[in-house]
């Protein structure tokens, strides 16, 4: 569009608006391609540049210290001006009022984003706002195009999430131990301490999906992705290096680690993305924008479970560079995770007046978490210690729908998923996972009816079996509230309330392997 209104002389020059100096870099590389100059080292002070460039790009900081250097330089010669990721000069105040002041008059203005909407009333600049059915202003686009309609025209790739449960065990302050399940129904406190003990680079869980990001990532660069690259998210800084660590002995490879605080961050993400290297592990720092278009491996390893922040962190492996490449991202099995991942294709927009979801407890502790400053350890630190915790496949989401039946880390079941080849279009993605669920059910029910025919066992075995009975139907039940909650929309404690009222019985930790399997055909039903 650029090159065109240049050509046809509708603008003399172009300016970009990125959020990050990184950012900066990467569209004037981007635009050397098109075969546009622009200047990404532009500064305030000088106030100019070569005229061998055809514009500049600049960060909305820079705009909001000096706006009406920007508005000069914008009325004086006929302007293009690109506001990427346009949502951000809603970040303060200051930064939108200088967005408007400085670009109010330009020729033509493109403002971009892939996140159009936010947790505030903070009105995106050169955004319509039109009231909806509940008389909210409402973000309109001029154009959008979603993924959906970028899946079915292959330019991003089909994604599969691997939610992860187990069990999870942490001490209090006061010495007591508590332990929980990832995927069960549980109180926002025991949701948030249990996911923070799965994240514990010293525990079972990471080592475990960790290792099976791992075999995932291999499986893709064995099967027509020989250059995929994998990513783990992480919380803080420290995490971070241990992971990297761990990935160094699980791969034998050692893994690039980008710190938002480094100044050579950029830099080692370039070279990541230059190079085959297998893995890189961030905080922070990969974030909307940023351009490794071999990533095609995830670890989401960090408690950010705002829509926005998953969004853009789930946008760095969708990028399609040829026909049948799929991403693979890895997750904890947490409701406002499963939420987000199930919902990957809904449009959001920004809604004036209310948040653009329903906040609970679980967001607001999670979200206070997630907004510390890197290695700062404030009093929940204080107050919990990790103990264990381990993995298990609880489900395969693809599109919406929920595959899969909840396995072991490291077994076949497991071992299926992992082995999906590299290279499929949705409609072989979503075939080929109902294939691995239909075979994996009639293997179940094949092993139960030999069980069933096979002879007596003694009393320990019993207790042994009955033990792994109950196991398995805790995640087979699980895994059916998930489906039933991503086809209804009920929270996943309403529906396991409504599964006691109509079936009787406990909660689902201390019901018996008759009440699970009664709850079980209860569900089917429905």
């Amino acid at each position: 569009m650029a090159s065109e209104l240049l050509a046809d002389r509708t603008v003399d020059q172009v300016t970009v608006v990125a959020p990050t100096e990184h950012l900066k870099h990467q569209w004037a590389a981007s635009a050397a391609r098109a075969g546009l100059a622009l200047d990404s080292n532009f500064s305030n002070s000088t106030g100019g540049t070569s005229g061998d460039y055809h514009g500049v790009v600049v960060t909305y900081a820079q705009v909001a210290s000096h706006p009406f250097k920007h508005r000069v330089r914008t009325e004086n010669r006929r302007t293009l001006v690109i506001l990427d990721e346009i949502h951000h000069a809603g970040d303060a105040k200051s930064w939108g009022e200088a967005t408007a002041e400085a670009f109010g008059d330009a020729t033509r203005r493109l403002a971009l984003t892939g996140t159009p909407f936010r947790s505030d009333d903070s009105q995106i600049p050169f955004v319509t706002y039109e009231p909806d059915e509940a008389g909210f202003p409402r973000s309109r686009a001029d154009h959008s195009y979603g993924y959906s309609e970028a899946l079915a025209d292959g330019v991003v790739r089909p994604v599969v999430f691997l939610a992860y449960s187990g069990e999870a065990h942490w001490r209090d302050s006061a010495g007591e131990e508590y332990s929980a399940r990832l995927g069960e129904p549980l109180s926002a406190e025991q949701t948030a301490r249990a996911w923070r003990t799965a994240l514990d680079p010293a525990g079972d869980w990471m080592s475990k999906v960790l290792i099976a990001a791992d075999t995932r990532l291999r499986q893709l660069r064995a099967t027509g992705m020989a250059d995929a690259g994998g990513l783990v998210i992480a919380t803080d800084q420290e995490k971070a290096r241990d992971y990297a660590d761990l990935l160094e002995h699980i791969s034998g490879s050692k893994p690039a680690v980008v710190l938002s605080d480094d100044p050579g961050s950029s830099d080692r993400i370039d070279t990541f993305a230059r190079s085959t290297d297998p893995w890189m592990v961030a905080v922070r720092m990969v974030s909307e924008g940023v351009d490794v278009p071999r990533l095609a491996v995830g670890v989401y390893a960090t408690s950010a479970s705002t829509p926005l922040y998953f969004a853009q962190a789930i946008g760095r492996f969708v990028r399609a560079r040829r026909p049948g490449e799929t991403a693979s991202v890895f997750l904890p099995s947490v409701p406002v995770l499963l939420d987000l991942a199930a919902q990957l294709e809904v449009q959001r927009d920004h809604v004036i007046g209310k948040p653009h979801r329903e906040k609970n407890a679980l967001d607001d502790e999670l979200l206070i978490e997630a907004n510390k400053q890197e290695d700062e350890p404030g009093d929940e630190e204080k107050k919990f210690v990790a103990l264990a915790a381990d993995a298990e496949l609880d489900q395969v989401i693809y599109d919406g729908d929920s595959f899969g039946t909840a396995t072991f880390s490291g077994s076949d079941e497991e071992a299926d998923y992992l082995g999906i080849p590299g290279l499929l279009d949705a409609d072989q993605m979503r075939a080929l996972l109902r294939d691995r669920q239909t075979r994996q059910i009639q293997e179940r029910s094949a092993a139960a009816t030999m069980t069933e025919e096979g002879p007596s066992v003694s009393a320990a075995a019993e207790r042994v079996a009955t033990a792994d009975k109950l196991g398995e139907l805790r995640r087979e039940l699980n895994s059916l509230v998930a489906m039933h909650h991503h086809r209804t929309g009920k929270p996943h404690g309403v529906i396991h309330g409504e599964l006691r009222r109509e079936c009787g019985g406990p909660p689902t930790a201390l019901a018996t392997v008759d009440q699970l399997s009664e709850r079980i055909t209860a569900l089917r039903r429905m």
